[in-house]
């Protein structure tokens, strides 16, 4: 039932086996707009609305021409450049600066690498790496992020109670080597995060892969990606003969690195487009919203993706129980698409047992809980990611009801899913089983206890407002 959990990636740990990462996916796709509302695909539009819809207003079909070139830099949209030091926090530097991209030239905020790297619910210290399923979840559980001043880079010290500055509500994950949809995400979105491998572990250091004439660089050979990067902008006719070994063409991104200003120029440099890694996996941050924008997270998944749960089809049912407190209305849900093209149909269950794992239980008069359920959205995703779909209708509900959010969710070509937090025994994870109360189904009507049967938690949040 449990999908496969191949050996996974640290970028920014320069040693040591990489993290177990449970992935058929986030080699998946992605991009789009504050909340997603452009890149929501509604299950009743036509086709050819379909092919309109994408992130940020952008689909491969978009009349949007994409420039030759194009270099935040020159748009007052270059995000600060920060200095990783000595310790494999690189993946959060990169993290961050995407994040921040995105809210440029409005906005110009630099977040706490400090406190992502030390408040994400794994067990790894700075100096062991990361990656950016970490990211996702520290901040999709918005446990960040927080201002750069308030938890300062390199001191040793992060603040216990510090709250996030910013909610994030979506992360998209572009597809593999699409080079038209990185392009269109930095044009109209913001920075992506990408990655890719060296053997430098800081600015000093050289490769023979880089030219530091050109600040170019490009490797070729079989190595996985161990650093990450942020993609800022592109040339097309970057000159081939610029790089120390001369890939098949001209064409290079522009990205940001997190070595100092004192790396290439200034901190930037070029990444060929024939470099085996960059552009494979592409993390756009496009919901970001005031800290403000709902009263309560209700979760438990505070690790976020890191496996994959199904019954050898591409369609399942899964959902999360929650207590609703005093005055509060259910104002939307959260999830993840574990792949490209995800459709889903969100319900409602409400006056659920109190008990834990009698939701999917039939009533002594007959009658399962969860089954007694109503529809609430409906609708399609065309990438892989974390959306928030808000409800058009809040929803009112009793001091101490325990209701629960079900979704069906079908991903083409996928036997696995349904997106799960769970301990994978690499000692990487701190997964807690009791803030949970979840549930899958193949069918709909017949239910299993996943916390009890599978030892996991689905990632599926809910989002409260207070009442008038």
């Amino acid at each position: 039932m449990r999908s496969e959990k191949p050996a996974g990636r640290r970028p920014g740990g320069f040693s040591g086996a990489g993290l177990l990462l449970a992935l058929t996916l986030v080699l998946a796709s992605c991009a789009g707009e504050p909340a997603g509302e452009a890149a929501r695909v509604r299950a009743e539009e036509s086709a050819d609305e379909e092919a309109c819809a994408g992130i940020g207003g952008l689909a491969e079909s978009s009349s949007a021409l994409l420039p030759a070139s194009y270099d935040y830099r020159k748009e007052g949209r270059a995000p600060r450049i920060g200095n990783q030091g000595e310790l494999g926090t690189c993946w959060a530097f990169a993290s961050l600066t995407a994040l921040s991209s995105s809210l440029l030239p409005e906005e110009d905020l630099t977040f706490s690498v400090d406190h992502m790297t030390r408040h994400n619910h794994f067990q790894l210290e700075p100096n062991e790496g990361g990656e950016y399923t970490m990211s996702m979840a520290y901040l999709l559980s918005w446990t960040g992020p927080v201002p750069e001043e308030a938890d300062p880079y390199g001191d040793g010290i992060s603040p216990e109670g510090l709250s996030a500055c910013r909610h994030v509500q979506e992360i998209q994950i572009l597809p593999p080597k699409d080079y038209e949809a990185i392009k269109r995400a930095v044009y109209l979105q913001g920075g992506v995060q990408s990655a890719l491998y060296t053997s430098m572990e800081n600015g000093m250091d050289e490769s023979p892969h880089y030219n530091p004439q050109t600040n170019a660089y490009c490797y070729e050979g079989p190595s996985a990606p161990n650093h990450d990067s942020v993609i800022i902008g592109w040339d097309d006719a970057y000159p081939k003969e610029s790089f120390s070994i001369e890939p098949e063409g001209d064409g290079a991104f522009i990205c940001t690195n997190s070595w100092g200003e004192e790396f290439g120029d200034e901190g930037y440099f070029y990444v060929s487009y024939y470099d085996i890694n960059i552009g494979v996996n592409n993390i756009v941050y496009t919901g970001i919203e005031p800290a403000d924008n709902y009263d309560r997270i209700c979760q438990g998944d505070l690790c976020g993706w890191i496996g994959q749960i199904g019954y050898g089809n591409e369609e399942a049912w899964f959902s999360a129980a929650y207590t609703a407190e005093a005055g509060e209305h259910l104002a939307a849900a959260g999830f993840y698409a574990t792949d490209k093209d995800t459709e889903y149909e969100i319900y409602l269950a409400r006056q659920l047992p109190r008990e834990p794992g009698m939701a999917g239980v039939p009533k002594a008069g007959g009658g399962v809980p969860l089954n007694d359920r109503r529809l609430l959205a409906q609708g399609g995703l065309r990438y892989a990611g974390y959306y928030t779909i808000p409800f058009e209708e809040k929803i009112p509900l009793e001091e101490g009801e325990k209701f629960a959010i079900i979704i069906k969710i079908m991903t083409p070509g996928t036997v696995h899913p349904v997106a799960i937090e769970y301990d994978a025994g690499d000692g990487t994870a701190q997964v807690d089983l009791t803030d949970g109360e979840g549930y899958l189904s193949f069918d709909g009507k017949r239910w299993e206890h996943v916390e009890e049967t599978q030892r996991c938690n689905v990632c599926l949040k809910a989002y409260m407002e207070a009442g008038e």
